[in-house]
């Protein structure tokens, strides 16, 4: 029996997930499994970048859940600082370039995964290349920026963008005691949230000591006379700085699959069905940040990068490579976040999302606590829900509040994968004792609340 060779692109959460599982359930003497990386590091958690940089994780090291000794181990043949430049479909192989000598080699596949991840975005504007400016995506970019802001010579930041990654390096650089200006072009901090309840995460940022830019255009990045980042300039005003993050989100990283041929979506990331294949192409699997998903509530792709999703998919594809059967049926659109001790949360739709896919429907917003308004330790929370005005099918939540706020929309998630009602989700039996709860969570005194607006409606 002949040996296959699965060639996987991308050594983090997606591709060696895949790699791991498709292992498990096929030996060496079965499957040959090679894994291309570009950088220095396998299998590590980006999300927890932030908390590295502000010095809530110690290590770097403490986030890498299997270094590449480990994956080697286990037979799988990793390759570091190897970036792969071309796939050749029709020949089946895929072109590879070590970073460090140049030195350019061909390998060939039986099935290949493409998990090359996402790229921070980065506008074309002058001094954006200044030292100093930075991109937080992976762990060689954390090391960049703790480099320096070691050897920064004063202690001004500007974080442009005010999204996840945004407001997490504002905490990040508050807690390394820098003085923190946001710069942001939307109305409101965290436009994955509706404006009235970014609004919550703006004064909040403001309490810690953040200073909050709304609807503001970044035109360019000053520089001294060493190449430096001296300011950001926006169309009304000047920012000093001393050191810029830049937090305005990521795009898939798909030029390698673009080249290839390889099916893409209106947001620029591959196209796959249920079982993670690339559309059209048997022996080609995607997953992780390069991908479109399905989002269960609007029934349109999206592009969500998260690392939840990113393992989920290299289960999946393992599996299948592997000889088995698995699908991943799709998203609704969870994330949580904070920003020192204010928690925020969403899931499922916003007022705008429902209204671009067609949905009429009803909102509503409640102010509640975390615990029993009696027991110490009580702290208060924001909740708004949305449902279909027609049928009462929840269509999203959101959340703000302090601590015991964020995990609550785990439960609007799985209402919003079973397709459930609002009205029925008044019937939850969730749990309660005043330590953990109000005898009604807040969820459901918007499920109650949300119930009412669709009956008159």
């Amino acid at each position: 029996m002949s040996i296959e060779r699965l060639v996987v692109i991308g050594g983090d959460a997606a591709g060696m997930s895949a790699a791991s599982q498709a292992r498990r359930l096929k030996g060496p003497g079965e499957l040959e499994i090679v894994a291309f990386e570009r950088g220095h590091f396998t299998s590590y958690s980006a999300c927890g970048i932030p908390y590295w940089v502000g010095g809530d994780v110690a290590e770097r090291d403490e986030l890498i859940a299997r270094t590449p000794e480990e994956h080697r181990a286990r037979g799988i043949d990793l390759r570091l600082r190897t970036e792969v430049t071309e796939i050749d479909v029709a020949g089946r192989r895929v072109r590879a370039r070590d970073v460090d000598t140049g030195a350019q080699s061909w390998t060939s596949y039986d099935k290949l995964v493409i998990a090359t991840g996402a790229r921070p975005i980065r506008p074309d504007l002058p001094g954006v290349d200044a030292a100093g400016v930075h991109g937080v995506q992976t762990l060689d970019d954390g090391q960049a920026l703790l480099d320096t802001l070691a050897r920064a010579r004063g202690r001004r930041a500007v974080v442009v963008g005010a999204g996840y990654i945004g407001v997490e390096m504002a905490e990040a650089l508050i807690n390394r005691g820098y003085e923190v200006t946001v710069v942001n072009r939307g109305r409101e901090p965290m436009s994955t949230l509706d404006p009235d309840m970014g609004r919550l995460v703006h004064t909040a940022m403001e309490g810690l000591g953040i200073t909050m830019v709304n609807d503001a255009e970044v035109t360019g990045l000053r520089t001294d006379g060493d190449g430096g980042v001296r300011a950001v300039v926006t169309e009304e005003a000047e920012y000093p700085a001393d050191v810029v993050v830049l937090g305005i989100g990521v795009r898939p990283e798909t030029a390698l699959a673009k080249a290839a041929g390889l099916p893409l979506g209106r947001h620029g990331g591959l196209l796959t069905d249920l079982a993670m294949r690339v559309r059209g192409h048997e022996d080609i699997w995607a997953g992780g940040d390069c991908v479109e998903v399905l989002d269960l509530v609007s029934g349109q792709e999206r592009h969500i990068a998260l690392g939840t999703h990113a393992n989920k998919h290299g289960q999946v594809i393992g599996a299948n490579v592997g000889g088995g059967y698995a699908t991943f049926p799709g998203v609704v659109g969870t994330a949580v976040s904070k920003v020192c001790d204010l928690e925020i949360a969403r899931t499922g739709l916003r007022e705008k999302d429902a209204r671009r896919v067609g949905l009429r429907f009803v909102t509503v917003t409640v102010e509640s606590t975390s615990r029993a308004g009696y027991y110490p330790g009580a702290s208060a929370m924001t909740v708004k829900m949305l449902a279909e005005r027609r049928t009462g099918r929840l269509l999203g939540v959101q959340i703000v509040g302090r601590e015991g706020a964020g995990k609550r929309v785990d439960i609007a998630a799985v209402a919003l994968t079973a397709g459930m009602t609002v009205e029925q989700m008044t019937a939850l039996d969730l749990g309660y004792a005043p330590p953990f709860s109000p005898v009604w969570d807040p969820v459901l005194v918007a499920a109650r609340k949300a119930t009412a607006e669709v009956r008159n409606a």
